[in-house]
């Protein structure tokens, strides 16, 4: 357990060092997914985009911070967590983010994305099994 510990804070400290290629050229040009959007009250986790702010337009390399809440006190299963890029066919970045997830939410600095508009879902649960989603768009500037 503590050499699992140790390797994931390595893991994490070297996809911190450089920039992470999170969408490739080839995954921006597939089409984009059908999306259909729900909304319902949950009491599952709250999802919130810290960085960057919703419907700014940025450049890349740019940090990426997603805040997971806890709801109810009940603690939030960061090995639920799934990221998909929004294309057809649906692209699963969730093992490229593993490394920077944790309980508290998604911290990858230095993500690498090409221009473009793109959305990504991202699904969490907490420890009795309650699921929340949300799509967040990243607009990324030339």
């Amino acid at each position: 357990m503590k050499n699992k510990l140790i390797l994931s804070l390595l893991l994490m400290v070297a996809c911190q060092a450089r920039a992470v290629v999170l969408i490739t050229d080839n995954e921006a040009h597939l089409p984009p997914a059908a999306v259909v959007q729900t909304r319902g009250i949950t009491r599952g986790p709250g999802i919130a985009l810290v960085s960057p702010a919703s419907g700014q337009s940025i450049k890349s390399p740019f940090d990426l911070k997603i805040n997971f809440e806890e709801r109810g006190g009940v603690k939030i299963d960061p090995t639920s967590v799934s990221v998909t890029y929004l294309r057809a066919p649906v692209v699963d970045l969730t093992s490229r983010l593993r490394p920077v997830v944790s309980a508290n939410g998604i911290v990858l600095n230095q993500a690498e994305v090409p221009p473009g508009d793109h959305q990504i879902s991202i699904r969490v649960k907490d420890a009795e099994g309650r699921e929340s989603h949300t799509i967040i768009d990243l607009k990324v500037a030339p």
